[in-house]
């Protein structure tokens, strides 16, 4: 194969405000007005001395429902580059380049009753969730809060201006390791146990996570019920495409069910299909490139494919045709994938 163009993907937005919410957080406001649905993400592609750039992935804290431009918030880490980088350096009129927003940790209507568990930083798309439920919806909704101790809280008082602004459809418990360690499964049981027929969505560190859907198994709530957002840090630049002239490869054929819309193309083997779509400008959802986050998972109806690294589909996605299209080539001549 010979290279014959790399392309820049994304765009640039520039950054409007950046709100203090903690001392180790703070929320980056674009001035853009991109369509997202509520608890997605954006990738950012951060500068570094280290390599040039690196690419992040921040979950977004508006809600499409309020009107409110693009905003994500970023907490400092120890290590953590492009967090730090962002809470030192980003200000505004700052331009930034951005993938389209992404990610499948959403509801897919607010037509029933939620209970959401957050933990630290993983407020962030909670938030998203939570404003778009009551701006939208007479969803009742309760949250569980873990954070270190009070100082730690981010969005305090939007929480508690919310609360007394919708006291009968939202309940907010804060759950602070200062005052009584990290959250245990008692106490975890005892919160979720009157919600066991609510859609759960769970955002946090590792251990909350597990210790959160371990409660709920216990309670007997369906899987399908159950919502979990994981980031993996990105290795790869997603935000840089290399497009080669095939020479000897021999290609399949893919028809792709995308929004509604149909496109038949040459899918050559030692492609994978995320990349045929940008290559061809359809607006095809991806996020990561890496088969981390599942933002480009689709059902092949049709045809085989060497399925790559999938660790962002469960067995039960792989068992109902689930496939990555940032990882999958084809092994057959004719498919047919659906978004």
């Amino acid at each position: 194969m010979t290279l014959v163009e790399t392309r820049l993907l994304g765009v640039d937005l520039e950054i409007r405000d950046v709100v203090q919410e903690t001392q180790d957080a703070v929320s980056i406001v674009f001035d853009a007005d991109l369509p997202y649905k509520p608890g997605q993400f954006l990738t950012l592609r951060i500068p570094s001395e280290q390599t040039g750039f690196v690419a992040r992935c921040y979950s977004l804290a508006s809600s499409p429902a309020t009107g409110s431009t693009l905003e994500v918030t970023v907490k400092r880490t120890r290590a953590g580059y492009g967090s730090n980088w962002l809470c030192d350096n980003a200000k505004a009129g700052m331009t930034l380049r951005v993938l389209p927003p992404s990610g499948t940790f959403t509801p897919d209507s607010f037509d029933h009753d939620l209970v959401l568990f957050a933990g630290g930083s993983g407020i962030t798309p909670i938030m998203s969730i939570l404003r778009t439920a009551l701006a939208t919806s007479d969803a009742h909704v309760a949250v569980f809060y873990a954070n270190r101790d009070r100082e730690s809280v981010i969005f305090d008082h939007e929480l508690e201006r919310l609360e007394s602004r919708h006291p009968d459809r939202l309940r907010v418990e804060h759950w602070l390791e200062s005052d009584r360690g990290i959250p245990s499964p008692a106490g975890l049981l005892d919160f979720a146990s009157s919600t066991t027929d609510r859609h759960a969505f769970i955002c946090g560190p590792g251990p909350f996570m597990s210790a959160v859907e371990d409660v709920l198994q216990e309670l007997g709530v369906p899987n399908g019920n159950v919502h979990v957002e994981r980031f993996a840090s990105l290795s790869g630049d997603p935000f840089t495409l290399a497009i080669d002239t095939p020479q000897t490869e021999s290609s399949s054929t893919v028809s792709v069910e995308l929004d509604g819309e149909q496109h038949t193309l040459a899918w050559p083997s030692e492609s994978t299909l995320i990349d045929v779509l940008i290559t061809a400008g359809v607006d095809a959802p991806y996020s990561c490139r890496e088969g981390e986050c599942g933002s480009c998972a689709c059902i092949l109806r049709r045809g085989t494919v060497d399925p790559g690294t999938n660790s962002a589909l469960t067995p039960e996605d792989v068992d109902d045709g689930y496939i990555l299209a940032c990882q999958a080539k084809p092994t057959s001549p004719n498919l047919e994938v659906e978004f």
